[in-house]
């Protein structure tokens, strides 16, 4: 379940409802950080966690001195994010997926090697980066050159945005090329698993992007580019 990690502050009514602050931190990832062990990653956000941050900044700078109950600031963003189009949602879901690759990325130089059950074959074939990934190894490095103070949640805020307001025929050479990586890396799974071992699953072509696969218990590295930008 994802908990949203923010600084409230509670003040007591007369009716003794606990109310916060709209002063929050920056940041809006899942508190999963072990007790203790600073160097472990922060953990990802949904797409749901990514539309409370926006809310709570959207109230920040409409009202800044004015505090409000979390129900009712609860409620509010429910039923938003209930009566939002998938293409309104597209946005916060194209941060979640590359908050989860950020992610995952820095969980491998943290525990690099660990997995669930069998350790991983390091000559297994590597699941390949899908058409919004293929567009942010081309894009960060420019969004990074136009302002170097953005941070990396920021970045991936701007390229999701970027991806978002991309025509359809813009996404079809970055979308392709994801498909001709999904089947150069079937193939090679089938020739693995035909050495009599247990490969990674194959991967369905999807022509919007959505990636589900990314989803599955044997995730690997997107692309080894995307460490170096990191």
């Amino acid at each position: 379940m994802c908990v949203v990690s923010e600084s409230w502050e509670h003040r007591q009514s007369s009716s003794t409802q606990r109310r916060f602050s709209p002063v929050q931190t920056s940041s809006c990832h899942i508190s999963t950080m072990a007790k203790g062990d600073p160097r472990k990653p922060k953990g990802r956000m949904s797409a749901y966690a990514f539309f409370i941050q926006t809310c709570r900044e959207e109230h920040n700078k409409k009202s800044p001195e004015v505090p409000i109950s979390f129900a009712d600031f609860s409620r509010k963003c429910s039923g938003r994010w209930k009566s939002m189009s998938g293409k309104e949602k597209s946005r916060f879901e194209e941060l979640a997926r590359q908050d989860k690759m950020r992610f995952d990325q820095e969980m491998q130089l943290y525990a690099p090697g660990r997995k669930r059950g069998q350790k991983k074959d390091p000559n297994a074939p590597k699941r390949p980066p899908s058409g919004f990934f293929i567009f942010c190894s081309e894009y960060r490095p420019k969004v990074k050159a136009q302002d170097p103070s953005l941070g990396i949640g920021d970045v991936a805020k701007k390229l999701g945005e970027m991806w978002n307001n991309l025509a359809d025929s813009s996404k079809q050479p970055y979308l392709q090329k994801a498909n001709k990586l999904k089947d150069k890396y079937n193939k090679d799974v089938a020739d693995y698993k035909s050495k009599g071992k247990l490969g990674p699953k194959p991967m369905m072509h999807n022509h919007d992007d959505d990636d589900d696969d990314e989803e599955d218990d044997d995730d690997e590295d997107e692309e080894d580019d995307e460490d170096d930008d990191e």
